[in-house]
């Protein structure tokens, strides 16, 4: 008899039987707890998860050119994703995680990312021109809309050239502030946004921003949609400022135009004088002149 059998070993659980033939093979088992020690252990999934997105999304290609402050300033937005907190607040925290050593940025100083800071900031115009292609071109965008709003934060120290007391959104009255404008298209999406005075009014923020769309993103057709504060742009002097004068009449404007509304509804009761838009005249910022004068808008 060459062969005899001793045990079934079908019934045991498959570590079980692979213990047994290690065992039998002469392999010497050591408990992990022994064969292995952990020295250090940093949190990466998060993290992991934040920068494959960004890269799906084109980040990096839309910060710039591959160098030192592309890959700092996209450490500092994935950073600001992930753990929310002020701009040098990161330099503590990516030697807690594997952010630092996966972009090359674990050993970077204050005055590093300082520096990527400034790059960013001279890289603004290209970074917005590609966010406008991408968000507010016709073809991603059929519909030729903008959103756009005001907001402000407050701020302590005094150095600041923007600070100004202005009208509080966080109720920090005698407060400095600064206020900032977001252009973003119909899903939220951002496209531009700019830093202002804290005492800029909404009426000056929408000029400004139209100007940016006009000029510099070389749209000519949008509708630009803001809340009743923004409204308030649309005078005679602001639209004279934003479309010159010598403009065709058919060239579409921000706000209320002729080109927004080509006729008066056929259907319109008989007893509502048509003035739509409203005449120059009465045009106030405070009540649209088809309510004080009892005519009825478009539907």
């Amino acid at each position: 008899m060459r062969h005899e059998t001793l045990a079934n070993l079908s019934g045991l659980p498959e570590q079980v039987v692979d213990s047994i033939e290690a065992a039998l093979k002469g392999t010497a088992l050591v408990p992990a707890a022994q064969a292995v020690t952990i020295t250090r252990s940093l949190p990466h999934g998060h993290i992991a998860a934040v920068h494959a997105m960004a890269i799906r999304l084109g980040l990096p290609t839309l910060l710039g050119p591959a160098c030192p402050q592309r890959d700092l300033s996209l450490a500092l937005v994935v950073s600001r994703v992930v753990s929310p907190a002020s701009k040098l607040s990161p330099l503590a925290w990516w030697s807690d995680v594997t952010l630092g050593t996966d972009l090359g940025v674990a050993d970077a100083s204050t005055d590093d990312v300082y520096a990527a800071m400034d790059w960013l900031e001279g890289r603004q115009d290209a970074i917005e021109a590609k966010l406008a292609r991408r968000h507010l071109a016709q073809e991603a965008n059929p519909s030729r809309m903008a959103l756009f709003d005001l907001s402000s934060s407050w701020l302590e120290g005094r150095c600041c050239p923007l600070g100004a007391r202005g009208y509080s959104r966080d109720g920090k009255k005698g407060k400095l502030q600064i206020e900032y404008g977001l252009l973003t298209d119909p899903e939220g999406r951002p496209a531009a946004v700019r830093v202002l005075p804290g005492d800029t009014g909404d009426p000056a923020a929408f000029t400004e921003i139209v100007q940016v769309v006009r000029k510099k993103f070389g749209l000519r057709k949008m509708v630009m949609a803001g809340d009743p504060g923004t409204a308030r742009c649309n005078s005679a002097s602001s639209m004279s400022r934003i479309w010159p004068r010598s403009a065709p009449r058919t060239s579409p404007a921000s706000g209320w135009s002729p080109a927004a509304t080509p006729s008066w509804p056929k259907n319109a009761p008989a007893s509502v004088r048509p003035c739509w838009p409203p005449p120059r005249s009465c045009w106030t910022p405070s009540s649209p002149a088809w309510r004080q004068g009892g005519c009825a808008a478009p539907t």
